[in-house]
C-alpha cells in the first residue's frame, strides 16, 4: 500500500514537472523568437505609466511567464535600463499578462482533449528543433513546448484522484475546509506555498484547477489558494534582487507590497467579490460552478483576471507613494545613485539572453562615458602647473584606466556567456560586435593614461610648450572631445543595423583629425628643425598627436563595429 501511495505521488510529481518544463521551453523559445521586438518594447517604456502598464502586459502575455518579466524588470532597474516608476507599472502590467496563460489551460487544457492533438503536434515540429535555421529551431521549441505543457497537463488530470472514489482524502480536505473564513486564510497560504515551492504561478494555477475541478475543493477554497499564488509568484524577483542593487530591491519589494496589499483587500471583501464573479459569469450565460465542475476553470480565470486588473487599475495611480514606502523599508545613500557605475556584472541574471542584450548595450554605453570623462580630464590636465595638483589628476587617470581593465574582462567574460546560449543569428552578431567594441573602448582608456603618462614626462622633465604649441593641442583635443561624444551618442541611440548617416559622420570629423594631425606632425619637424620648437617639447607634442590618433582609430572601429544587419526574415 505504500508503495501505491509513493508511486502516485511521483506520477503527480512528475505531470507538474512536464508542465514546468513545457512552460520554460515555449517562454524561452517564445524570448527568441521575438527577441527584436521585445527589446524595443522595453526601449520605448516612458515615464508615461499607463505605457509600462501595457508593456508589461504584452511582454508577459507574449514569453508566458510573469517571473520572468518581474526579474527581467529587477535586472534592468538594477542596470539603469528602467527608474523604479516605470518598473512599478510594468510589473503591474505583468500582473495583468501572467492571466494569459490561466485562460489558455482553462479554455484549450479543460474544453478539449489536448493530449489528441499533443502528440502529433511532437511528431511534426520536434525535427525543427535539430535545424541550422536558428529561427526555425526557435519556432520549433515553442510549439514542443506548448506540446509538452499540455502533455503534463492531461497527466496531472488523470493522475491526480477523484475525491469522489477516496473516502480518505475526503476527510483530509474536509479537515481543513470546516473553519469557514479561517479556511480561506488557510488555503491563500498553501497557494503561497506551493508557487514558492514549484517557482511558477502557472504550474500552481494549472494544479488548482484540476483539484476543484475534481472536487478536493470547493470554488471559494480555490479562489483563495489563487489569491495566494499572486504572493507567492512575487518571490522569484525579490530572489533575484538579492545580488542587484537597492533600486533593484525596490522594484522588487514593490512587486510583493502591491501584490500583498491587494490580496489583503480582496480578503476584506472576499465574499462581496465571488458574489460578483457569479453575477458576471451568468451573464455571460455561462452555468455556475454550484451546478456544473465543467464551468470552474472559466470561472477561475475570470476571477484571476478581475483582481489582477483592478490590481493594477487601482494601484497605477499610486505609483509615486509605492516608490516611498520602499524608499522607507529599503533606505538608499549617495552612492546608490550614480547612475554613471557599471552595474552588468553584479548580478547572474543570464535566464533571458536575448533580453539581456539591453542591459549589455546600457552598459557598454556607460561604460564609454567613462572613457570620455577620462579624456576630459587630460584636458584639463594640459593647463595644470602646480605639481600637487598635477600629480592628483594624473593618479585619478591612472586608477581609472586599471578600473577600466577590470571592467572590461568582467563585459567580455558577461557577452561570452551569453555567446554560450542558443540565440537569434541578430543576437549572435551583437555579441560579437559588443566584444569588439568593449575591447575598443578599453584601448580608449590605455591612449588616454599613455597621454596623460607624455604629459607626467613633460612635467617632470620642465618640458615646456610655446602658447602655439599648447594652443595646437587644445584645438586637437577638442575635436577628439567632438568624435568622443558622436561615439557615445551613437551607442545611447543605437538602432540595429541602421547606422551608416552616424558612421560616415564619424568618419567625416576622423579624416578631418587625420590630416591636421598629419600636418601638425610635419609642422613640428620643420620647427625642431629650425628651433622654434625645442627637440624634447617636439617629442612630446609629435607623442601626444600620434596616441590622439590612435584613439579615434578605435573610435571609428567601435562605430563600424555597430553596423550589423538584420538577418533577413
Amino acid at each position: 500500500m505504500p508503495y501505491v501511495i509513493i508511486q502516485h505521488i511521483l506520477l503527480i510529481v512528475g505531470s507538474i514537472v512536464l508542465f514546468l518544463f513545457g512552460m520554460k521551453l515555449m517562454s524561452e523559445a517564445l524570448q527568441k523568437v521575438s527577441g527584436l521586438w521585445l527589446r524595443n518594447i522595453i526601449n520605448r517604456i516612458t515615464t508615461n505609466r499607463f505605457s509600462g502598464l501595457f508593456s508589461g502586459f504584452i511582454l508577459t502575455s507574449i514569453i508566458q511567464s510573469s517571473s520572468a518579466t518581474t526579474v527581467l524588470v529587477v535586472g534592468f532597474v538594477h542596470a539603469g535600463l528602467l527608474n523604479l516608476a516605470q518598473s512599478i507599472s510594468v510589473i503591474l502590467g505583468a500582473n495583468i499578462g501572467t492571466t494569459i496563460t490561466a485562460w489558455m489551460i482553462s479554455l484549450i487544457g479543460f474544453k478539449f482533449n489536448i493530449s489528441i492533438i499533443a502528440l502529433p503536434l511532437l511528431t511534426v515540429f520536434f525535427p525543427l528543433i535539430f535545424s541550422k535555421n536558428s529561427n526555425k529551431r526557435s519556432w520549433g521549441e515553442v510549439i514542443v513546448g506548448f506540446a509538452i505543457l499540455f502533455i503534463g497537463l492531461g497527466f496531472l488530470k488523470q493522475y491526480l484522484p477523484d475525491i469522489n472514489r477516496d473516502l480518505n482524502l475526503i476527510e483530509f480536505i474536509n479537515n481543513y475546509s470546516q473553519y469557514g473564513y479561517y479556511s480561506i486564510l488557510i488555503f491563500t497560504g498553501i497557494g503561497i506555498l506551493l508557487t514558492i515551492i514549484v517557482q511558477s504561478s502557472s504550474a500552481t494555477i494549472a494544479l488548482t484547477f484540476v483539484m476543484c475541478s475534481n472536487g478536493w475543493i470547493s470554488f471559494e477554497l480555490a479562489a483563495a489558494m489563487i489569491l495566494g499564488e499572486n504572493i507567492g509568484t512575487t518571490v522569484t524577483a525579490n530572489i533575484a534582487a538579492i545580488v542587484a542593487n537597492k533600486q533593484a530591491k525596490r522594484a522588487a519589494l514593490s512587486h510583493f507590497l502591491v501584490n500583498f496589499v491587494g490580496v489583503v483587500l480582496a480578503l476584506c471583501v472576499f465574499k462581496p467579490f465571488l458574489n460578483l464573479i457569479e453575477i458576471i459569469v451568468l451573464k455571460l450565460g455561462i452555468v455556475s460552478t454550484k451546478y456544473n465542475y465543467s464551468s470552474i476553470p472559466i470561472t477561475l480565470s475570470l476571477f484571476h483576471t478581475l483582481f489582477n486588473l483592478m490590481l493594477a487599475l487601482v494601484f497605477v495611480n499610486f505609483i509615486p507613494l509605492i516608490e516611498k514606502v520602499t524608499k522607507v523599508f529599503i533606505k538608499g545613500t549617495k552612492s546608490d545613485i550614480d547612475d554613471n557605475k557599471l552595474k552588468l556584472f553584479q548580478t547572474g541574471m543570464l535566464s533571458t539572453s536575448e533580453l539581456t542584450l539591453v542591459k549589455v548595450r546600457k552598459e557598454l554605453y556607460l561604460y564609454a562615458q567613462i572613457a570620455g570623462d577620462m579624456f576630459k580630464q587630460l584636458h584639463k590636465l594640459l593647463y595644470i602647473n602646480d605639481e600637487h595638483k598635477f600629480k592628483k589628476e594624473y593618479n585619478e587617470i591612472k586608477f581609472t584606466e586599471e578600473r577600466m581593465d577590470i571592467l572590461e574582462r568582467y563585459i567580455a567574460d558577461y557577452l561570452t556567456k551569453i555567446g554560450e546560449r542558443d540565440l537569434s543569428i541578430l543576437a549572435s552578431k551583437e555579441v560579437r560586435a559588443y566584444l569588439k567594441i568593449s575591447d575598443n573602448i578599453e584601448s580608449i582608456a590605455d591612449a588616454c593614461y599613455n597621454i596623460s603618462k607624455a604629459l607626467r614626462r613633460k612635467q617632470k622633465k620642465k618640458i615646456w610648450f610655446t602658447p602655439q604649441q599648447r594652443q595646437k593641442i587644445d584645438d586637437l583635443f577638442t575635436m577628439v572631445d567632438k568624435v568622443l561624444e558622436l561615439m557615445i551618442k551613437q551607442l545611447e541611440t543605437l538602432n540595429f543595423g541602421d547606422n551608416k548617416t552616424e558612421i560616415a559622420y564619424i568618419e567625416m570629423h576622423i579624416n578631418k583629425f587625420s590630416n591636421t594631425a598629419s600636418c601638425l606632425i610635419k609642422d613640428v619637424t620643420n620647427k625642431i628643425k629650425s628651433k622654434d620648437y625645442t627637440y624634447q617639447s617636439g617629442v612630446v607634442f609629435t607623442d601626444i598627436v600620434a596616441l590622439s590618433e590612435t584613439l579615434c582609430s578605435h573610435v571609428l572601429n567601435i562605430s563600424q563595429a555597430l553596423q550589423f544587419s538584420t538577418p533577413e526574415e
